[in-house]
């Protein structure tokens, strides 16, 4: 299917516009723009008849209907365009603004060309159909008087408990922060995923059934034998929450913070609740420098505009990549090449192959950090490996670190043990075919069978493992000689 044959040959990829930067740091509402509907069309129709659609079968892990959907966006067949993409996600509302976008990467276009805007056109086509009032409570017309517990609320678990009421069972969602949202709602910026998107969303969610308990945890509010008692599956979902630290000295000054304690704190003053003076992580006025180049660094670097931070520095030890892909991924490998967010266009300094080597302080707390430059190369066994450049050693002033280093799976070992699950050598939860446990009846998506991953792995791991629990409630239960 091919929206125009010529599209591709006849338009330019055209991005959307951003609010000025002046403007945006004022505030945290989202960045980018909605691009007007005929220049989103001329967008769709870039889709070339490439024969075999890279961007749904290789770049996309929910393999949405792309080429599909791009040619209803082309032809004004918006409706149609809709059912196409929910056939696929849950939630392209939430894809649409914060996913890398592998498919575009993928795109047959972007051989020798700009791939085609699919995220732009995917987020269009659902808030068209938010607006037009088309996206409705789906409840199923039959309950089947199963029971499942999705622990965890974040994109994997709310996925799951979706495609799980919507098959007719009874799900409940216990949750352990004060709102249902996980890392949606305490780890994405309000400048990238502003909450009333989620919570649109989750009022849909509980039309369909699904009920959302918060502020309970699973094994401390309630036990794991009530869990499996009290439901005919489980499915853990929790993401990985525990983030890797920085073990050099001076690490114990005040002033030294993870990311995703910063940027959480923020998300929970944004919504309204309550922390602490005390407890307050603010750049306002501070020299900051973020530890880690990835995306999570990026964020904090916006948020730091906007809490009006003197200086903003973010370090990466990693050499820079080149501007545009790399020899080492080709076509339609996710390329390694720079990429620069919103917030690096607000300001800061980037600085790459730089080591830090030790934290300074005075009465106890951070006045800057030591560092030094590497160089990358490989050793004999061609893995990449770094060394320190004599003489290149270097201060930064630093009232405020933030580190952004990805993160580990130690805080998956206690809920995983609970359950007695077996784990492999780099401790996720194993699952059989249905995404089971080694215990009968204990699910497992997203970050703790996987580990910490993009938002559009953990829907499509959450839609996998939803099909593989009702195919055990269904043909594996006891009145059928199951468990």
């Amino acid at each position: 299917m091919c929206a125009k044959p010529t599209g591709f040959l006849e338009f330019e990829r055209r991005d959307p516009s951003k609010r000025p930067k002046e403007e945006r740091v004022q505030d945290f509402r989202e960045v980018e723009k909605l691009m007007p509907r005929p220049g989103l069309q001329e967008q769709a129709a870039r889709c070339m008849d490439c024969g075999v659609p890279f961007c749904h079968s290789y770049g996309c892990p929910l393999h949405n209907l792309i080429p599909d959907f791009n040619d209803m966006v082309y032809r004004g067949k918006w409706r149609k365009a809709l059912d196409l993409l929910h056939l696929k996600n849950n939630f392209p509302e939430i894809t649409g603004r914060i996913c890398p976008a592998p498919c575009e990467t993928a795109c047959t276009l972007a051989i020798n060309q700009d791939g085609v805007t699919i995220r732009q056109i995917e987020l269009q086509i659902v808030e068209h159909g938010w607006k037009s009032g088309w996206i409705q409570p789906e409840p199923a017309e039959r309950l089947t008087g199963r029971r499942v517990a999705v622990v965890g609320s974040g994109p994997a678990g709310l996925a799951a408990a979706q495609q799980l009421a919507r098959k007719g069972h009874k799900v409940v969602v216990f949750e352990k922060d004060a709102k249902p949202g996980g890392i949606l709602r305490y780890g994405i910026p309000d400048f990238k995923l502003e909450k009333w998107v989620l919570d649109r969303r989750l009022e849909q969610l509980s039309g369909e059934g699904v009920t959302f308990e918060t502020g309970v945890a699973a094994g401390t509010d309630i036990s794991i034998g009530y869990l499996r008692r009290s439901f005919d599956a489980v499915l853990l979902s929790g993401g990985a929450r525990v983030p890797r630290d920085l073990g050099i000295p001076g690490r114990e000054l005040k002033g030294i913070h993870f990311a995703m304690e910063f940027l959480g704190q923020q998300n929970r003053v944004n919504g309204g609740e309550s922390v602490p003076d005390a407890e307050r992580i603010l750049a306002t006025g501070k020299r900051v420098v973020v530890l880690g180049g990835g995306d999570t660094g990026a964020d904090c670097v916006g948020t730091c505009h906007r809490q009006k931070a003197r200086e903003v520095a973010q370090l990466e030890i990693l050499p820079k990549p080149p501007p545009t892909r790399d020899s080492t991924t080709p076509w339609p490998q996710w390329p390694y090449q720079l990429r620069s967010s919103s917030s690096h266009e607000e300001g800061g300094e980037r600085r790459w192959s730089v080591q830090t080597k030790t934290f300074v302080g005075q009465d106890g707390r951070v006045s800057g950090l030591r560092a030094i430059e590497v160089e990358w190369g490989k050793d004999a066994s061609g893995r990449m490996q770094f060394q320190e450049q004599a003489g290149t050693e270097f201060d930064v002033p630093a009232d405020l670190v933030l580190l952004a280093l990805g993160f580990t799976k130690d805080g998956n070992a206690r809920i995983l043990r609970d359950f007695g699950l077996a784990t492999d050598a780099q401790g996720n939860a194993t699952v059989d075919r249905l995404g089971m446990s080694s215990v009968q009846g204990v699910f497992v998506a997203g970050d703790l069978s996987a580990g910490a991953s993009l938002v559009v792995r953990a829907i499509a791991d959450g839609r996998r493992v939803a099909e593989g629990i009702n195919d055990y409630l269904m043909y594996l239960s006891p009145a059928q000689g199951g468990p």
